[in-house]
């Protein structure tokens, strides 16, 4: 029930991949406790539902949900809704994507972190199917407002602004808002044409690791070492030592996609080893190649020589 993007063999994978069968598609970007999704689910039960949620709490009392309830029909993702759409997804493949009660980042200098801007609308069009639409509920006047301008300047949608629906007032927010009086705003966005710019999923590359010549250093500083990325950093944060080598624990931020990781120092049968551990099954990414060459060229200054790179 819970997506690894690491263990699939391509992304973004068939829906019969993820869900052993066919059927219209449904995203939720950010499902909470998993309470809506539940009820939409058992309503649509023809239906396939994946979610995204970033918060882990929310994750783990979703599947407990879903479990105790008997859902069958939604596969959830832990990470943001973005990388979902883009990488787990087909183009021109899904029906509906429900968004509700979106974080509204308030602040003005935070703005740049809502979901629903023209670029996220333009990348959307790509993944609808014809007439496929996004469902946004919230409470939060300004961000519709905001959301409703962002996605009309695209001039890929039309939208309706209609009373919310009964079932997308049942989250946890919503029952809680619900009982301070607050007001609920709905829009539906559908889609009339197609951004002409690709969005191909994230590319992906075999585990990043090099081979080195010379001992194995007797400390390993990198206190919060900051490796600027193309569109993303890379921290690595600090260094454990054992018998083998170190474990090197590090940070990485791309687009749409943040990731923690370990990394390896160790001696091998062909000298040191430098590269990702295989724990917690990474995504290896530009992003994570860039980490492990920041830590190679960190093994340099101490002077290992490198005899083999697949960074």
């Amino acid at each position: 029930m819970l997506v690894r993007p690491a263990l699939l063999k391509d992304l973004p994978p068939p829906p019969e991949g993820l869900f052993g069968r066919a059927g219209p598609l449904v995203v939720e970007v950010g499902f909470g406790d998993g309470r809506f999704t539940a009820l939409y689910a058992k309503l649509h039960p023809e239906r396939l539902v994946l979610g995204a949620e970033v918060s882990s709490g929310s994750v783990v009392r979703a599947l407990r949900r879903f479990r105790r309830e008997g859902v069958e029909n939604v596969r959830i993702y832990h990470g943001e809704g973005a990388f979902a759409l883009r990488n787990l997804v087909p183009p021109r493949s899904v029906l509906e994507v429900i968004v509700n009660f979106p974080d509204p980042w308030p602040k003005k200098r935070h703005q740049e972190n809502r979901l629903l801007q023209r670029g996220f609308f333009r990348k959307l069009s790509t993944r609808l199917v014809e007439g496929g639409r996004l469902l946004l509920t919230t409470d939060h006047e300004e961000y519709f407002r905001f959301a409703l301008e962002e996605a009309l300047s695209t001039g890929l949608y039309r939208v309706e602004t209609p009373p919310p629906p009964p079932l997308h007032l049942t989250t946890k927010y919503a029952e809680k808002w619900k009982g301070e009086g607050r007001p609920f705003f709905h829009a539906v966005f559908t889609k009339e044409a197609e951004d002409h710019a690709p969005w191909p999923p994230l590319r992906r590359y075999p585990m990043a690791h090099a081979l080195l010549e010379g001992p194995l250093p007797e400390h390993l500083p990198l206190s919060k070492t900051v490796l600027p990325l193309e569109g993303g950093v890379a921290v690595l944060l600090k260094a454990l030592k054992d018998e083998e080598g170190f474990y090197v624990l590090a940070h990485v931020e791309e687009e749409d996609l943040t990731q923690d990781l370990l990394l390896e120092v160790r001696r091998s049968a062909h000298g040191v080893y430098a590269g990702v551990s295989r724990f917690g099954h990474p995504l290896i990414t530009e992003g994570v190649k860039g980490a492990v060459r920041g830590l190679v060229e960190r093994l340099k200054a101490l002077g290992l020589r490198v005899v083999q790179d697949h960074t």
